[in-house]
């Protein structure tokens, strides 16, 4: 998918607020080093490992440190670039971890992913889930991350300069003609370009099935005979791969806003594209209730048409932001994007979108720097370029070129008039990949695998809440938990009968009752 797809966890801001919980019961044991094990795959991304190669990773012992945050320990781990030359090149691979507070028996370490793909999993593990998870869960496990691989503090793909990356988000998504055209797919190749110059030789090694083998050590390595997982959006497309990779070590998981493996790169995109939908019409059933909406109509069907006014007039005549960089229709749509995360941003965005109808584009600019991981000094952190990578790899392209796009707008507008174009076009990024997919779509059924608890929101914008249910269905023991609600992911966001079925589920080991529903 591109480079926007789904998990874009959105930023951090909107991430680590919303996603995800998980674990499994895996229980400590210094037998866990002993499993050295190639996997049981049988999906795509399948490679024969010589596990005998594998057993230096598997048993290797790491120096746990202090990390400059109270409470946490780090370290750095050791796993193959490249698992079919197991003794070949190595990479190294950032984790993390915060011991169980007790009391209580100690249930093994719980390791959380937040998404992206390129969400830090050690920024989600410091700066949320080891001090915001319910203290239950953070007194029996080990709260542990690791950073996959190409991400944050593992190696980090690198791709285009502050500057560079300014422009890039800058270029119109919405081209109206040829030379438009022209102008957005030199950006991709561009991108593109850039990741091959500066991190070509770690692009073909940062594929979910890859990851999913790293978390394998990271387990075996922490003493865990079982892997505890909590995964939320793309996480619980990794946390799936690792039950069909290893279902006799998979314990208790939890994925929170799923994803549907057995979807191609376009139908994945077209999908979130209405999931975008979904979300805007409830924004806009309730903007319409609330003295600021900017929109001056009591209708939610008219506030689409003013939306789309609104970045028709951007297209064409970009706002001031108090900065060198102007809000043109790009931007504005990533911002608007952006809010449709979680539901506690509306007010922010009705505001912002005010902001620019007066000309002052700065606050709807910041919501779409969030997205984007921009920091206040112009730089970037490597979220966009590690998404494009994993996203490239394990899927073939959604579109092979500019003309596969315009005869498939029509069906991308019909699932949203607000963002299908938008949302179609950013689908041509992994057109001009340097490297190959290695991954394809396929049904995930992990048989063998303890319960596994799937989430779904109804009205999720970056996770339709259908892919819950395909993949609820998918693995031989998923079991779908449902919360009626807006924003992405469901966990830790208010919902008392969510959260209670899902520690039940981590701390005893018990699912939920099949189809169960919360509000």
């Amino acid at each position: 998918m591109e480079s926007r797809r789904l998990f874009r966890i959105s930023a951090a801001a909107f991430v680590a607020v919303g996603l995800l919980v998980t674990g499994c019961s895996s229980g400590s044991s210094s037998s866990g080093s002993s499993d050295e094990g190639a996997g049981s795959a049988t999906g795509s991304g399948s490679v024969s490992v010589d596990q005998a190669a594998l057993k230096k990773f598997y048993g290797q012992k790491i120096k746990w440190r202090a990390c400059g945050v109270a409470g946490f320990q780090c370290a750095t781990m050791k796993a193959p670039l490249d698992y079919t030359k197991p003794d070949g090149k190595q990479i190294d691979l950032a984790v993390s971890r915060k011991k169980a507070t007790g009391p209580g028996k100690r249930l093994g370490s719980l390791l959380v992913n937040p998404g992206g793909p390129g969400g830090s999993a050690i920024g989600y593990l410091q700066g949320y889930a080891a001090i915001g998870y319910p203290a239950p869960v953070r007194a029996q496990y080990d709260m542990a991350a690791i950073d996959p691989r190409g991400v944050a503090r593992s190696e980090p793909i690198e791709c285009l300069t502050g500057p560079e990356m300014d422009a890039y988000t800058q270029v119109d998504q919405t081209p109206d003609d040829q030379a438009e055209i022209t102008r957005l797919t030199g950006a991709f190749k561009k991108f593109a370009d850039g990741c091959e110059k500066k991190s070509g030789a770690i692009l073909p090694h940062v594929s979910t099935v890859e990851t999913a083998r790293d978390m394998d050590i990271f387990r075996a390595v922490l003493g865990d005979e079982k892997l505890s997982y909590v995964g939320a959006s793309y996480g619980t497309f990794l946390g799936a791969t690792y039950a069909e990779l290893f279902p006799e070590r998979t314990g208790r998981l939890v994925l929170d806003g799923a994803m549907d493996p057995s979807l191609p790169a376009r139908e994945l995109n077209r999908d979130q594209t209405a999931g975008f939908e979904t979300a805007f019409q409830s924004f806009a059933q309730d903007c319409v209730k609330q003295t600021d909406c900017p929109f001056d109509t009591k209708s939610p069907a008219e506030v689409a048409t003013r939306m789309n006014a609104f970045f028709k007039g951007l297209d064409t005549k970009p706002v001031p932001t108090g900065e060198t960089r102007e809000l043109g229709e790009s931007l504005a749509t990533t911002g608007v994007i952006a809010a449709m995360y979680d539901e506690s941003a509306w007010p922010q965005l009705r505001e912002a979108v005010a902001g620019a109808m007066d000309g002052d584009g700065a606050a709807l600019l910041a919501l779409a720097d969030s997205y984007y991981e921009r920091d206040s000094d112009g730089s970037y952190q490597n979220l966009m370029f590690a998404n494009s990578a994993v996203n490239c790899l394990d899927l073939p392209p959604a579109f092979t070129g500019p003309e596969e796009v315009t005869k498939a707008l029509p069906s991308f507008e019909k699932a949203s008039p607000v963002f299908g174009k938008n949302l179609a076009w950013a689908s041509l990024n992994c057109a001009y990949w340097p490297t190959k997919a290695t991954g394809s779509p396929h049904r995930i059924e992990a048989k063998g695998a303890a319960p596994i608890v799937v989430v779904g929101t109804t009205r999720d914008p970056a996770t339709p809440y259908k892919w819950a249910r395909s993949l609820a269905e998918q693995l031989s023991s998923g079991t779908l938990l449902t919360y009626n609600g807006d924003g992405h992911t469901a966990y830790g966001r208010g919902s008392d009968c969510i959260d209670t079925a899902i520690n039940t589920y981590l701390l005893e080991g018990t699912p939920p009752t099949a189809a169960k529903k919360c509000s």
